[in-house]
């Protein structure tokens, strides 16, 4: 009752009450910019790298410094590719490799090295890609990073000889896994992921994580990318049938994010 009064006392004085009216929560302060939708959609990492298969200046075709003399064959890792520039062969994204008269195997091959904008990823980074697998005996893809010699991280492989498992590997600091999972298989996308932890390498498969190698790359671990597919010789997987003469598998994106 007594506050009531001093109320009434206050606003015969134009003092203000000692109950003042509340803001309803869901109004704006005065000058504030309203909330948008497309607002958390704005905060997401841009990524510092997405791969346009088609651009010079990112990507070199048919050659790499992984091969010996940079190409174009590489018969002491029991391969049978012959390294070749011809843009149908890696530039739409599609990686394709053509059976050769002397019993190579023309093959697509992109690398960040030596292109003029010589994208490397480094120490923190992110990679995202989906691929889908192919499926004749011999194929060999793989994307991965590769630096004077060394600093390979797979980010995978694969052989159709084993339907079910993707190949996982740090070659930095000598690290491998297996990944079986019955969503992989011939035909099939997946989609992939990778961090380049300094203390951790961590694949991420179809949205999962499979595999933290808790050895890392380093502080100072850096690589450019190579996106390819290879055809195997027979020694570790069995090389192509004989009626076999073409393979491909696609790469429908590949980016990379840095933190």
């Amino acid at each position: 009752m007594l506050s009531q009064v001093l109320d009434r006392i206050r606003r015969l004085l134009g003092r203000p009450t000692s109950t003042p009216a509340s803001t309803p929560a869901s109004t704006p302060a005065p000058g504030s910019a309203p909330a948008r939708v497309g607002d958390a959609q704005a905060s997401a990492p841009v990524p510092v790298f997405t791969a346009d298969f088609g651009s010079t200046p990112q990507w070199v075709a048919g050659r790499s410094w992984a091969y010996p003399n940079g190409g174009p064959t590489n018969p002491g890792d029991n391969k049978l590719d012959y390294l070749v520039s011809d843009p149908s062969f890696s530039r739409t994204g599609t990686f394709r490799a053509t059976r050769r008269p002397d019993g190579k195997w023309n093959t697509g091959l992109l690398t960040t090295e030596g292109s003029s904008e010589g994208f490397m990823v480094r120490t923190g980074d992110v990679l995202e890609s989906r691929v889908r697998l192919p499926s004749a005996l011999g194929a060999w893809p793989a994307i991965w990073t590769w630096l004077d010699g060394g600093n390979e991280i797979d980010v995978f492989e694969y052989h159709p000889d084993n339907p079910d498992l993707l190949e996982l590997s740090n070659h930095v600091k000598g690290s491998s896994h297996y990944h079986r999972d019955p969503a992989i298989g011939p035909g099939r996308w997946v989609d992939l992921k990778v961090e380049f932890g300094s203390r951790s390498v961590v694949w991420w498969v179809n949205g999962k994580q499979v595999f933290a190698d808790r050895r890392g790359v380093g502080r100072r671990w850096r690589a450019y990318l190579i996106v390819n597919l290879s055809v195997c010789a027979g020694r570790y997987h069995p090389a192509p049938d004989r009626d076999v003469s073409a393979m491909s598998y696609e790469v429908a994106y590949l980016r990379v994010i840095r933190p």
